[in-house]
């Protein structure tokens, strides 16, 4: 998978196969446990961090180091 970026969204990283469990592990670990649900596939990670109460640059650090 390309960087993670606040921009990026929530289904494309849904979509990243090789590492689909650890990134669900991130996401479950900020309580966003709708993963499946439609809206959140068009939430950006800056969005569902701010909506999780997470400093956005923290969610993509921990999430571009589950993917490198």
């Amino acid at each position: 998978m390309a960087q993670i970026t606040k921009d990026t969204m929530i289904g494309e990283l849904l979509r990243d196969q090789e590492h689909i469990d650890s990134i669900a592990e991130v996401l479950f670990g900020i309580g966003m446990h709708c993963l499946g649900c439609p809206s959140s596939q068009m939430e950006t990670i800056e969005q569902a961090a701010m909506v999780h109460g997470i400093e956005p640059q923290e969610l993509v650090d921990r999430l571009n180091d589950v993917v490198a």
